[in-house]
């Protein structure tokens, strides 16, 4: 199976692969037209990206491809419909991550309270300002609004209350007995969450109902003088709001994600945020550890190997999660060439689409069971049919979901 990787990942990741018989080709910061032509090129069974783009375009210069592996967690740099839509898997690496984004999102609330990044400026500069760098309130018994509960969210809980501070928290799926269970108390809005904290941090994935969902009236609900940090993605934010709650509100920011960051790993930077003096940004560096990214690298390794062995793909994010199947058609029948090509043909004559399939094998491989999962009208008839086959052992065909 060929691999193509279009960012960098460690060795031991590039290793393990060969050793496991891939055939690897990487090609590191091949971006745009540059991966569009390795794609044409190599023709290989599967994607592994970081963050670079991958568009439908993309995929249809390579015919072969069966999988993406985004080596993170978000999946927004790739066009996950199209794939969807042309039979390719998406897969990522959920958790990975999570404790280097949580141990940045530390370092930058500890930043914003001590000024830390203004201290050092001014000592490189010569310059001795004590009297006006002693003036940090503290963390401890000061409220943190943590905004997304999953995997990060739940490290950044964890430490929260390492450092003993209150924590209010919001997700859509957080229950009163989840929140007890994490030592949280549970904000029923975002704006609830807001009004309550005194630092807000934000762990939510980049989704068409999140995105601006940290608006203007989140920041007017923010106490003033409030902290707000951002480690997860810049389309959850409307920075013009955010401007706003700086000068107005006195908010003081710290930003691993900003709109229209540049693409390369180095290079100008032009951003109205990024001379702001109430503003700390970072350079997209939240998941940036050795210790993350050989977890990261491990984990690649895991869902390809997984992939190549049975044919399944490990957390995967673009397939249905309800099936618009109908009926469930359950077939034991002796195990012989052709039986299912049989089963499957009056299937197709009967008009019904299958969405599922699994045929299972019994010891000894004298007879399996097939369970075909289709859309479609019932029909006695066929189900007669299929069980006149001489090498059919049984029929049963049940509605789901009546």
């Amino acid at each position: 199976m060929k691999v193509l990787i279009a960012d960098v990942l460690p060795s031991t990741c590039l290793e393990a692969l060969r050793d496991r018989g891939f055939t690897v080709q990487v090609q590191t910061d091949a971006a745009h037209v540059a991966l569009l032509e390795a794609l044409s090129k190599e023709r290989p069974q599967v994607l592994v990206v970081r963050s670079t783009e991958v568009t439908a375009a993309m995929m249809d210069a390579a015919p072969s491809l069966e999988l993406i592996v985004r080596a993170g967690a978000g999946v927004d740099t790739i066009d996950v419909e199209a794939a969807a839509a042309r039979g390719i898997f998406v897969a990522n690496c959920p958790g990975k991550n999570a404790v280097a984004v949580a141990e940045l999102t530390f370092g930058l609330m500890v930043a914003l309270d001590r000024r830390i990044p203004d201290n050092v400026a001014d000592a490189r500069i010569g310059r001795w300002n004590k009297a006006a760098y002693s003036k940090a309130k503290g963390l401890k018994g000061r409220t943190l609004g943590v905004l997304g509960l999953g995997h990060i969210g739940r490290e950044v809980v964890r430490r929260a209350h390492a450092f003993e501070m209150h924590v209010v928290a919001w997700s859509r799926s957080l229950t009163d007995a989840l929140a007890q269970e994490l030592g949280v108390v549970r904000a029923r809005t975002p704006y609830e969450l807001a009004a309550a904290a005194d630092i807000v941090t934000v762990h939510l994935a980049a989704t068409p109902e999140t995105e601006r969902l940290i608006n203007r009236a989140f920041f007017e609900a923010m106490k003033p003088g409030a902290y707000f940090i951002n480690t997860s993605r810049s389309t959850l934010v409307d920075e013009e709001a955010l401007a706003w709650a700086l000068e107005e509100r006195g908010i003081c920011a710290a930003l691993d994600v900003i709109e229209g960051e540049p693409a390369a790993k180095s290079g100008p930077l032009h951003h109205p945020l990024a001379a702001h003096p109430n503003v700390y940004l970072t350079h997209h560096i939240g998941a940036s550890t050795e210790q993350a990214q050989q977890a990261i690298a491990d984990e690649v390794v895991r869902i390809l190997q997984t992939y190549a062995e049975t044919g399944r793909v490990l957390h995967c994010v673009n397939l249905e999660l309800h099936s618009p199947a109908t009926h469930v058609l359950t077939v034991r029948h002796l195990d012989k060439v052709g039986v299912l090509a049989a089963v499957l043909d009056e299937v197709r004559r009967a008009g019904w689409n299958v969405q599922e399939m699994e045929n299972l094998i019994f010891s000894g491989a004298r007879a399996a069971c097939a369970r075909i999962r289709f859309d479609g009208s019932p029909s006695a008839e066929v189900v007669r049919r299929i069980a006149a086959h001489p090498d059919v052992l049984a029929v049963s065909l049940i509605p789901l979901n009546p």
